[in-house]
C-alpha cells in the first residue's frame, strides 16, 4: 500500500493536471468535511446555506470544464437518501452549472453490479486516487495507485457505474 497523502495542494494539483476527463465514484452515505459543517446544519434546519462555502470548488470546476475538460461523478444513493446525500442533491444544480456531470445510481443496483465500496477519482484513465476516510467520515487523504491492473479495474467500474446511473434530471427525488 502506498502512502496516504493529506496535502490539499497535492489533491488540487490532480485537478489542475488532468487533460480530458476526471471521474469520481461516490459510495459514502456521509462526508465529514469541516467546510460543510455549518452549511449542512443550516440545510438540516430548513435554511438555504448558499454556496459561498463551495465557491472555490465551483470556480475550479468551471475553469476546467470551460476548456473542454469533463468532470463526471456517479453518486451511489439510498432510497430514501441519507440526510447528507439530500444535502448533496440540494447543492447539485450549482455543480451542474459549473460544468460537472453528476449522475445517480441506486445502492442496491451498485451492489448487484459489484461496484467497489470505496470512493475514488480517476483522471484520464491513467491516474487513480483512492480516497480514505476515518470512522467518523472525515477525509484523511488519498493514495495514488499506479498499478495498471488496478487502474483498469477502476476504469471498468467507472464504465459500469456511468452506464447504469441516471442523470440528475431523471433521478431528482
Amino acid at each position: 500500500m502506498s502512502k496516504i497523502i493529506s496535502d490539499p495542494g497535492a489533491f488540487q494539483k490532480l485537478f489542475a493536471d488532468f487533460e480530458h476527463v476526471a471521474f469520481k465514484l461516490e459510495v459514502r452515505r456521509a462526508y465529514g468535511l469541516p467546510s460543510e459543517d455549518i452549511p449542512f446544519q443550516q440545510f438540516l434546519n430548513g435554511q438555504d446555506p448558499g454556496v459561498a462555502w463551495l465557491q472555490n470548488w465551483l470556480d475550479l470546476m468551471e475553469s476546467q470544464t470551460s476548456t473542454g475538460k469533463r468532470v463526471e461523478r456517479v453518486r451511489v444513493v439510498d432510497d430514501p437518501p441519507s440526510d447528507y446525500l439530500r444535502f448533496e442533491i440540494f447543492v447539485t444544480p450549482h455543480n451542474l452549472a459549473a460544468g460537472e456531470d453528476i449522475r445517480y445510481l441506486d445502492r442496491d443496483q451498485a451492489r448487484r453490479l459489484n461496484l467497489p465500496n470505496h470512493d475514488f477519482w480517476l483522471f484520464d484513465s491513467r491516474t487513480l486516487a483512492v480516497l480514505h476516510f476515518d470512522s467518523d467520515n472525515v477525509f484523511l487523504g488519498f493514495e495514488t495507485i499506479d498499478a495498471v491492473e488496478e487502474i483498469l479495474r477502476h476504469c471498468y467500474w467507472r464504465d459500469v457505474a456511468w452506464t447504469h446511473a441516471r442523470s440528475f434530471s431523471d433521478y431528482r427525488p
